[in-house]
């Protein structure tokens, strides 16, 4: 029997999946491996020319998520991504991408204050 090396629950040989040299289960496998990229110019740009060509504005066409996200932040006015994945009650790699689509949606930033990182409305 194999391990899954993200939550350690066993696995059939024929049920896990490699990535970078570790095992994992199905699920940790996607977690890891759909990382969407923060700081991308393109998306960005192609992000933004698809919701001015939809005439999608603020929060229209977003996710129930994302816009609970954007709500959260937008009241705070900013909170670090490890308390906004507690109070949503999801994974930091999904926070992660969640705001990552929202960056590129010019609605949510990051922004350094110290030797912290906080997620600020745009």
């Amino acid at each position: 029997m194999l391990k899954c090396q993200g939550c350690e629950k066993e696995l059939i040989e024929d049920d896990c999946f490699t990535h970078l040299g570790q095992t994992f289960c199905e699920d940790c496998y996607i977690e890891r491996s759909q990382r969407i990229r923060i700081c991308d110019p393109w998306a960005e740009r192609s992000k933004l020319i698809f919701r001015e060509s939809q005439g999608l504005k603020g929060t229209d066409g977003l996710t129930d998520l994302q816009k609970q996200m954007y709500e959260i932040v937008k009241q705070r006015g900013e909170i670090t991504r490890e308390d906004l994945a507690s109070e949503l009650e999801i994974s930091a790699r999904e926070t992660e991408n969640q705001f990552a689509l929202l960056r590129h949606c010019q609605l949510l930033k990051g922004k350094k204050v110290g030797q912290m990182v906080y997620i600020v409305p745009w």
